[in-house]
């Protein structure tokens, strides 16, 4: 965003015509528009991160309410972690919330508020809830005493049982869940990983467990909620405070951080937020990765904050010598008068493709590659590597 749309949209929200909504599929709105929110739980460890993070395309970033004036001049917003209001504690933790609240609820930069993170993990005590729902919804309800404006953000860890999980919706607006499961085979033992050295717990030990959560988050959120993915911007075994094994220190690669990207918009969440990047040293490869892949989505952030297109779409599958697995994933978004084609392959095979059902258009141009070329629409025939990402525009619709 401009700084002259960001003033613009203070200036509305001060009038009261900014009101911040959540739309019937889950998009969160701000001043009437309707944004994908791309945002970072900590900057990169790198000179001028504020300006680094804002010119890349990211929006949002996590803080404490004295940073809110530079996120401001950098035409950022921010969120705020407030904690909860804790059993025989309730008089000391009310008084500092609402201090904190009472600080930062008039800031045009706020987006929304955090209570706790990741409540119902204990590590190695499955079946256990740090802390029980009922103190995240009290704790919401004595903010919105003070601020019914900013909405309320809340991120599971991936396992627990859906039941579970949904108990907690009453604290909060916007779903997320954290998973990364970019983890070097052989792994020590290490907080928040299984003894079989992963994070996650579903069948899928690929990346492509993104998109299954993201469902699962979906499932959890209902409807009038809205979903943000947490992806990896780390490698885990730097969060190890001490003998660390260099052999082990595995990054995302450019590719993998670009297909979880988009699988998950591929499976509509409405925001992707970053964790890690303290943890990442400056040379790591990893903030050029994450620039590239919010570069293209600043350039997609029309299509991306859209509701999705339901063509007849079918898809038919060419032999590359593999089996089937998930095949090919798509979402088509408008785009002006035509629309954009974002398609994933979850498999960990190359998959070959022809989409059918795209008649409609007259042209398909592939974005992001050095391949780019103009094609028919009505034969689009591609190749995916494994878990490869290839996104279309398509030509305007033609007259009936």
């Amino acid at each position: 965003m401009t700084r002259r749309e960001f003033v613009a949209t203070a200036a509305a929200a001060k009038r009261g015509a900014g009101r911040i909504a959540i739309e019937s599929d889950g998009m969160i709105s701000l001043a009437g528009r309707r944004r994908f929110w791309l945002g970072l739980y900590q900057l990169p460890r790198i000179p001028d991160a504020w300006r680094a993070a804002a010119d890349a395309g990211f929006h949002l970033v996590r803080v404490s309410p004295s940073r809110l004036a530079e996120v401001r001049r950098h035409g950022l917003y921010g969120w705020i972690a407030l904690g909860s209001i804790r059993p025989g504690r309730e008089a000391e933790d009310e008084a500092r919330i609402r201090k904190i609240v009472e600080q930062a609820r008039h800031d045009p930069a706020l987006l929304f508020w955090e209570t706790e993170d990741e409540p119902t993990f204990v590590w190695k005590k499955p079946g256990e809830l740090r802390i029980p729902p009922e103190q995240l919804i009290r704790t919401r309800r004595s903010v919105e005493r003070l601020d019914r404006e900013h909405l309320f953000y809340l991120n599971h860890s991936p396992t627990n049982l859906e039941s579970t999980l949904r108990s907690y919706n009453d604290a909060a607006d916007i779903i997320a869940t954290d998973i990364y499961p970019v983890i070097p085979h052989g792994i020590r033992g290490l907080y928040a990983l299984w003894p079989d050295g992963r994070q996650g717990d579903l069948l899928n030990t690929f990346i492509s467990q993104v998109g299954q959560y993201a469902d699962k988050m979906r499932r959890v959120a209902g409807p009038g909620r809205a979903v943000f993915m947490v992806l990896q911007a780390f490698a885990w075994e730097n969060l190890r405070e001490k003998d660390r094994d260099p052999r082990m220190v595995l990054y995302p690669t450019r590719e993998q951080t670009r297909f979880m990207a988009y699988q998950s918009v591929v499976h509509g969440v409405n925001g992707i937020l970053y964790w890690g990047l303290e943890y990442t040293p400056a040379e790591a490869p990893v903030w050029k990765d994450l620039q590239c892949v919010a570069t293209e989505f600043r350039e997609l952030a029309p299509e991306l904050a859209e509701r999705p297109l339901k063509p007849a779409l079918r898809l038919e599958y060419h032999d590359t010598g593999h089996s089937l697995d998930r095949g090919i994933e798509w979402v088509l978004k408008p785009s002006g008068a035509g629309a954009a084609l974002v398609a994933v392959n979850a498999d960990c095979n190359p998959v070959e493709v022809t989409f059918r059902g795209l008649e409609p258009f007259r042209q398909a141009r592939e974005l992001f590659t050095e391949r780019a070329r103009s094609m028919s629409a009505s034969a689009l025939r591609a190749r995916f590597e494994p878990f490869g990402v290839r996104i279309w525009r398509l030509g305007a619709q033609t007259r009936s």
